[in-house]
């Protein structure tokens, strides 16, 4: 089980990208002091934290409802976050966040007298509980179906939030400290690393397709 909540930590870390989200969260958020950025940060990776445990906990049944197999479901999510991974490894990612804050901003600019609270949107909704996110830990609660499994999943979550959090606070610090070079190069190592983990999420999900249909993939 830690290995697996290891891998789901790593998973969901890369997923929200924390690291990445502090050029996008600074520009969402000019001219608005220290403290109300602080509790900007707080207020939306608590929303994403009750969006993603909701998922986890959740997620299976609602499969089941639809009739969606987790084999399928672990080969589509594995699929969608190897294209998450593809587009950290070559900047694309960053590249279509910045372009939707941007807009954002831009909108807000437009319309100063509109009360919009970033901190559940854009923030929480889809930059931290994005679709990737929600894939995922969907895909990791399938593999710890045990209560005391569930329990660690919602740990999990708690974690890579508390850390997102974290690096949301010192977001002016941190991007001095890292740069536009330094954030590269650790989004490209962790593409790398969500990559392979989304290849094996594939793998994994072709094996229980075909045990599911007894060894065969003819479902006829």
């Amino acid at each position: 089980m830690i290995d697996l909540l290891l891998n789901g930590f790593v998973t969901l870390f890369v997923i929200v990208d924390p690291l990445g989200l502090i050029p996008l969260y600074l520009a969402l958020t000019p001219g608005v002091g220290r403290k109300a950025r602080i509790a900007m940060a707080w207020k939306g990776c608590l929303i994403a934290f009750v969006i993603l445990t909701v998922f986890a906990l959740l997620g299976l049944a609602i499969l089941n409802a639809l009739g969606i197999s987790l084999g399928a479901f672990r080969i589509a999510g594995g699929l969608f976050l190897f294209v998450i991974g593809f587009e950290l490894v070559f900047e694309k990612r960053a590249e279509r966040k910045g372009r939707s804050a941007s807009k954002m901003v831009a909108d807000k600019d437009d319309d100063p007298d509109e009360d919009t609270d970033v901190a559940a949107f854009p923030l929480a909704i889809p930059l931290i509980a994005g679709p990737g996110a929600i894939a995922a830990v969907i895909l990791l609660s399938g593999k710890l179906p045990s209560a005391i499994g569930q329990a660690s999943m919602v740990g999990v979550i708690a974690l890579t939030l508390l850390v997102t959090f974290a690096c949301l606070a010192v977001a002016h610090r941190l991007d001095a400290i890292l740069g536009a070079t330094g954030r590269a190069v650790i989004s490209r190592v962790l593409g790398v690393i969500l990559a392979a983990l989304a290849v094996q999420f594939v793998a994994d999900g072709i094996a229980a397709l075909f045990l599911e249909n007894g060894g065969t993939f003819n479902t006829l």
